[in-house]
C-alpha cells in the first residue's frame, strides 16, 4: 500500500476525517498517520481546504478550455492566474499548451471571458467544452437550494478555505462561538452541499504524483462508462461534456507507467469509440476559494437563497 497515496485519497473525501478515523481506515496507527500527514501539510505535498459548491454561489456554467499558445505560455498562463472565473491553470503536452477551467454565472459571460482569452497576445486560438453534469469532482458538491448563510457562516467559511483542517476551538475563537456551536454551524454547511472539505495535492512533473486529462468520445449511451469512471480511485475528476468530447476526466496516478495502465484501462471500456489525452507538465493554479463578502468588507446578506 502506498500510504501517503491512502492518506490522501481519504482526505479528498473526507478532509476533517480525524486521526482516530484516518488510522482506522488505513490499518495504520494514529501517531503513523499524525505524522505522514503533518509532513505532507507543512511541504506543500497536500492542502485541505473547503471549496464553496458552485450552484451555490451561482456559477451555473462550467466550462474546460483548451488554448493554444504562440511562443512560451507564461504570459498567457499569468493572464490567465489572474483571472477570479479560473479555478485551474495547468501547463500540458499535447494538441494544446494549456488549459483552464472556468466557472461562471451564464453563458453570456462565458462567451465574454472567451472572447477576452481569444484577444489575449500569444494565444493562436481555443477549444471549449462545457460541463453539463460532474460525475465525480472533490470540489463540487450537491447544493440543491434551501440553505442560507449569515456572516457568522461566512466567517467560517473564510476560515475554511485556508485551512480546511483548522480545529473547531480555533474555529469558535475566530468567530467568537463556542466549539459546539461551530461543530454545528459546519455540519450544516457540509450537509446542506454549500462546501466540501477536500485535499488538495500537488501535482505534475516535480511532485510525486503525476496527472493526465483525457478526452472520451462515445459510441452508445454514456451511463456505463461514467460509471466505470465514477468508483476508480485513480480518476480525480470526470464530467459529461458538450463540444469535441463526450466525457472528460482525469487521471492522476504515481507513475508514467500507471498513467499507461489507466489509459489502456479506459480504452477497453465497452461504449468508448475514441480517446485523446494531454499530460498535465505543471499546475500553476488549483484555487477553489471565493470571496464571499461585499466589496468594502461589510456584513453579508444571507447567501443562497437566490442560488436555489
Amino acid at each position: 500500500m502506498d500510504f501517503d497515496a491512502e492518506l490522501i485519497r481519504e482526505l479528498q473525501v473526507d478532509g476533517r476525517a480525524s486521526i482516530h478515523t484516518l488510522a482506522g481506515r488505513l490499518g495504520q496507527s494514529r501517531s503513523a498517520v499524525s505524522t505522514r500527514l503533518n509532513a505532507m501539510l507543512a511541504d506543500g505535498t497536500v492542502r485541505v481546504v473547503a471549496a464553496v459548491d458552485p450552484v451555490f454561489l451561482g456559477q451555473h456554467v462550467l466550462a474546460h478550455v483548451s488554448i493554444r499558445t504562440q511562443g512560451g505560455v507564461e504570459p498567457v498562463a499569468q493572464h490567465l492566474r489572474g483571472l477570479s472565473e479560473t479555478v485551474l491553470v495547468s501547463a500540458v503536452g499535447g494538441a494544446y499548451d494549456l488549459v483552464t477551467e472556468v466557472r461562471l454565472g451564464s453563458m453570456p459571460a462565458l462567451h465574454d471571458l472567451l472572447a477576452q482569452i481569444r484577444a489575449l497576445p500569444g494565444v493562436a486560438d481555443i477549444n471549449t467544452l462545457i460541463y453539463t453534469d460532474v460525475v465525480k469532482g472533490f470540489f463540487v458538491s450537491e447544493y440543491h437550494g434551501d440553505v442560507t448563510i449569515d456572516a457568522i457562516d461566512t466567517a467560517l467559511i473564510e476560515q475554511l478555505q485556508r485551512d480546511g483542517r483548522k480545529s473547531y476551538r480555533a474555529l469558535g475563537e475566530a468567530v467568537r462561538l463556542s466549539p459546539s456551536a461551530v461543530t454545528t454551524r459546519v455540519q450544516r454547511l457540509v450537509d446542506g452541499g454549500v462546501i466540501k472539505i477536500s485535499a488538495v495535492e500537488a501535482r505534475g512533473l516535480v511532485h510525486r504524483q503525476l496527472s493526465m486529462g483525457v478526452g472520451l468520445n462515445l459510441a452508445d449511451a454514456d451511463d456505463r462508462v461514467t460509471e466505470a469512471l465514477r468508483t476508480w480511485r485513480g480518476v480525480d475528476f470526470a464530467a459529461r461534456t458538450l463540444g469535441r468530447f463526450d466525457v472528460v476526466t482525469t487521471l492522476v496516478e504515481p507513475s508514467a507507467g500507471a498513467l499507461y495502465a489507466s489509459l489502456e484501462r479506459i480504452r477497453e471500456i465497452p461504449g468508448v469509440s475514441g480517446v485523446e489525452a494531454w499530460f498535465h507538465l505543471a499546475v500553476l493554479k488549483e484555487d477553489y476559494a471565493r470571496t464571499l463578502r461585499p466589496a468594502g468588507g461589510g456584513i453579508p446578506q444571507p447567501l443562497g437563497s437566490i442560488t436555489g
